[in-house]
């Protein structure tokens, strides 16, 4: 009898030993890889995007009647407009088109000898642009550099006379920053320097026959939307 008694004290006591050790191993944690950190792929400005725009430009114009002239005035004036273009990105540089046309209100008036009335003015009522971009993107922000067409109205007054006014092809150059917003959409601001060369107001018009031209800078910003 006291052999059965010993030899199941000694199994039980087996048996405790061997779950305990169990139970230790169930309770000792796993080692896992802990998984690579999430690096968020780089932006990608490929894409056909449109957009609004306004700001402002200033300049000067002068008037010139023979070897007579007005001398330089100033110009001023706001602006506002829609914007279309795309974007081409290899490796960080981005290639892109773009093109807008803006309302503007930039105007002055002076005199002089070339003024051949009391007071002369040239107006600028619309501008626009068709420009090649060259950029380069740091992911979410893109400095560029960019130059092409300008095409729009001069409109030159004579007091007391008459105004006449005409459309203009000449050239633009400058540059900007464009940042990429939340979801499709990126600001920009921009530098432009724009001339539309010379206007003429003939004697009929104007007194005599002159002639004027067009020089602004603008400053304006811009919204876009990426398709």
């Amino acid at each position: 009898m006291k052999r059965v008694v010993l030899a199941g004290a000694i199994a039980l006591a087996a048996m405790s030993m061997v779950g305990t050790a169990s139970a230790a191993d169930l309770a000792r944690p796993m080692a896992t890889k802990a998984p690579p950190p999430f690096i968020p792929p780089a932006y990608n400005w490929t894409g056909f995007y449109a957009g609004i725009n306004g700001g402002g430009g200033w300049g000067s114009s002068q008037w010139s009647n023979g070897p007579a002239t007005s001398g330089a005035y100033d110009l001023s004036g706001g602006m506002v407009g829609g914007t279309l273009g795309y974007n081409w990105q290899y490796n960080q540089f981005v290639f892109g088109l773009e093109g807008d046309v803006d309302w503007t209100n930039i105007r002055g008036s002076g005199d002089g000898p070339g003024c051949p009335s009391a007071s002369c003015q040239t107006r600028n009522d619309w501008l626009g642009t068709a420009r090649g971009r060259i950029g380069y993107a740091f992911d979410r922000f893109l400095p560029y550099v960019t130059g092409g067409l300008a095409v729009g109205d001069i409109k030159a007054s004579a007091s007391p006379g008459g105004s006449v006014s005409q459309t203009n092809a000449g050239w633009t150059v400058g540059g900007g920053l464009e940042v990429a917003l939340m979801g499709p959409l990126t600001a920009k601001l921009e530098y432009l320097y724009a001339d539309l060369g010379n206007a003429s107001c003939g004697a009929a018009v104007c007194g005599a026959a002159s002639n004027m031209n067009f020089h602004t800078n603008i400053v304006r910003a811009g919204l876009n939307y990426r398709f």
